[in-house]
């Protein structure tokens, strides 16, 4: 199989993260005889050193020739530092959203039981967390008409949501259920807001198309105590912009570090695949950062283009790694790995070359030497 590819690094630690998730499929090409054909395009803070622009036109005509997009990170503190920056990051990835019309962000979030220790909850509560969030990504709030008053006194933020939005990403979120456990748990705050009643009445009706599915609600604030108390009570959590992108950072903690779990952004032209963290600019360039969740974002990009064995062998690895506790300092601060050590070990785990004993002597000199 040969595939296009359009590598977006970013900023930060998004180049030193996403070239291992280059190297992982590399090892998977080689291992099953696949050819991935990558581009390399700018988006960013990057971007905006070198063109000016957040989101060059000639990133978007590559991601839209491309197969798959695997993107790193994007934000500087020189941005975030400053609110009156009329130029951000951020915007780059809003734009490439939109122009790709990706309106549908997959978060899965699972837990690994050589981490438990990491975890802010309980193991007996955590063990078995298996959920999945299906955040709408191309409308409401932060889409919606922005307004400042003059005198800079007051503010205003519109969000608005058309029927066909919600329906497209809740057909998404109820054909991925009925792989699963057939559950569904839509989120809003119906109760206030006349966009989450349009939420809810969508979603009654489309409910009705998938019977086999049971579907329950949850005003938002509640959800963000039940995925504390009880997260293995959800299965498939289906929600809007706002609301998903605070619960799904909110879940992400439970696995007990943010550089572990992996995203997906899909919709009508190629999709996009990250990890879900940010860019951590005080360890770029260290060789510190924490690979695990861009490389897992290059299994679902496999899964994407229907490679679904070659995504389990990378799970696999990943799995493999952090049972023999082979991991980056985020997760232990004394005796960790390097980000390019953790890349080499599931290459040789996905290129066969692992087997017996592990010579940590050399794996610590970065060197994935298994004897």
């Amino acid at each position: 199989m040969k595939k296009r590819i359009a590598v977006i690094e970013g900023d930060g630690i998004g180049p030193e993260v996403t070239r291992q998730a280059v190297k992982v499929l590399n090892a998977v090409a080689a291992a099953f005889n696949h050819e991935f054909d990558y581009t390399y395009c700018l988006m960013g803070a990057d971007a905006i050193d070198k063109t000016g622009t957040p989101l060059p036109d000639e990133t978007i005509d590559i991601c839209l020739k491309s197969d798959a997009i695997l993107f790193g990170a994007i934000g500087h503190p020189k941005y975030d530092n400053d609110p009156a920056a009329k130029v951000r990051p951020e915007q780059g990835l809003l734009k490439l959203r939109k122009s790709l019309q990706l309106y549908a962000n997959i978060r899965p979030v699972t837990t690994y039981s050589s981490l438990f220790h990491l975890s802010p909850l309980k193991s007996k509560n955590i063990e078995g967390v298996d959920f999945i969030i299906y955040r709408e990504l191309t409308g409401g709030i932060y889409f919606g008409k922005k307004e400042t008053a003059a005198d800079g006194s007051q503010a205003s933020d519109d969000c608005t949501y058309t029927r066909e939005e919600i329906e497209r990403i809740a057909h998404l979120a109820f054909q991925h259920a009925r792989k699963r456990k057939n559950k569904l748990t839509l989120v809003d705050k119906a109760n206030v807001l006349e966009t989450s009643r349009l939420w809810r009445k969508v979603v009654q009706e489309l409910a009705l198309q998938y019977s086999d599915v049971a579907v329950d609600y949850m005003f938002v604030d509640n959800a963000a105590m039940q995925i504390i108390l009880n997260p293995k009570q959800f299965d498939v959590i289906l929600t809007e912009n706002m609301f998903g992108d605070i619960i799904s950072d909110e879940a992400s903690v439970i696995s007990g570090s943010l550089g572990l779990l992996p995203s997906a952004s899909v919709g009508k032209g190629a999709a996009l695949f990250e990890p879900i963290h940010g860019s951590y600019p005080q360890a770029a360039g260290k060789d510190i950062a924490n690979p695990t969740g861009s490389i897992l974002s290059a299994a679902m990009l496999l899964d994407h283009l229907e490679l679904k064995e070659e995504a389990e062998l990378v799970r696999d690895a990943v799995n493999w790694t952090l049972q023999n506790s082979f991991v980056t300092k985020d997760i232990d601060p004394v005796n960790f790995y390097f980000t390019s050590t953790i890349g080499e070990l599931i290459c040789d785990y996905i290129s066969g070359k692992i087997s017996g004993t592990v010579n940590t002597e050399n794996i610590e000199l970065r060197k994935s030497t298994i004897i």
